[in-house]
């Protein structure tokens, strides 16, 4: 790419998006096309026709997904997987009729069976049965890599496909009900730390801010501080306690939006689909236990209550750690520590709640 370039970044509002935006930007791109879902609705083929046709972008990064934590995705598979099917199906074919000179197709480490050898390598893909709570989600994931390879193969492209791990950062979704865990844990140990400290100015500040899900939203009593206190207890926050799934026993792999942005940047700009092959883990190959991560977050907040396990739900799988041989041979690995990018999350969802 060239600091002019056409690059479309696809989904830049959310998540992994803005990250790329961010990048771009820090990068001295000043050529960039983003559009609103209001303004293109990814789903609708003709609407990315005209659009592809209209804006002839040379470069795209394909972050746009329709995307939930694990309650969300087993109470709308249909959901998930037709619209993550057709966002996908749409931009990659738009992209091919329409010259695009490369492509970078962000996935998920989801697309791995349930039981894949840890730590998961490329080439465990489509080797088992998936998880079957976000099954849908996984399978139209799938579908796009496959999809950019088939095209490669067939046509020519150069449209590469990278599996990030579990991601958190900047624009993060931080509905209990819908996010993933991180965010998740920021907010239930925040929305603690103020009840706590009997800071009801600063629950209401957030609640406004943010939906809590669960249906929770609509019959919060903004005037009552004891029904305020009652709702924070529904989602696991409470004056003198924090309470988590599970034992705290199993392991996640996390890694901070800014360093997957970098990545993208890094595939976009130095590698080729003939250097990447059909597919490459975004990792740094380390993970953590939840006990641990629990404390990490209960210190960058700030949070004085004990930690409190529900060990009558459930822990999830044990260990979905990734495989990081191929991405270090290809020249890159990521930057920022656990425990600093915790530390920048929570201070950007305090400078934006």
């Amino acid at each position: 790419m060239e600091k002019g370039s056409k690059i479309y970044v696809a989904g830049h509002r959310g998540l992994v998006g803005s990250a790329i935006v961010r990048k771009l930007n820090k990068e001295g791109f000043n050529n960039l096309i983003v559009k609103t879902h209001s303004e293109l609705d990814l789903t609708d083929q003709r609407a990315v026709e005209e659009f592809f046709d209209c804006e002839k972008p040379e470069y795209v990064f394909l972050a746009a997904a329709h995307v939930g934590g694990i309650l969300a995705n087993s109470t709308y598979p249909a959901d998930f997987i037709y619209q993550n099917l057709m966002i996908s199906t749409n931009i990659i074919h738009s992209s091919y009729r329409h010259r695009v000179k490369k492509l970078v197709n962000l996935g998920s480490s989801c697309i791995y069976p349930k039981n894949a050898p840890q730590p998961m390598k490329e080439d465990c893909l489509l080797t088992s049965a998936l998880e079957t709570t976000n099954e849908g989600y996984a399978i139209a994931k799938i579908a796009a890599i496959k999809l950019c390879r088939y095209y490669n193969e067939q046509y020519g492209t150069n449209f590469i496909s990278l599996m990030p791990t579990n991601q958190y950062g900047e624009n993060d979704n931080f509905n209990m009900e819908t996010a993933h865990l991180l965010p998740m844990l920021i907010r239930r140990f925040h929305l603690a730390k103020l009840l706590a400290e009997g800071d009801f100015e600063g629950i209401k500040k957030d609640l406004t801010k943010r939906k809590i899900g669960y249906g929770l939203d609509e019959n919060i009593d903004f005037n009552d501080n004891r029904a305020l206190e009652d709702t924070l207890n529904k989602i696991g926050a409470y004056r003198d306690r924090v309470t988590v799934w599970g034992d705290g026993s199993v392991y996640r792999e996390l890694m901070s939006s800014d360093d997957l942005a970098d990545a993208s940047f890094y595939f976009m700009q130095n590698k080729d689909y003939k250097d990447t092959g059909e597919l490459v883990n975004v990792t740094g190959g380390t993970d953590i236990k939840l006990s641990e991560l629990y404390k990490i977050v209960k210190d960058v907040v700030g949070v004085r209550q004990d930690i409190e396990y529900d060990k009558t739900k459930p822990n999830g799988t044990f260990r979905k750690l990734m495989d990081d041989t191929k991405i270090k041979s290809l020249g890159w690995q990521p930057k920022i520590g656990l425990e600093d990018g915790i530390r920048a999350a929570y201070n950007w969802y305090l400078n934006n709640s």
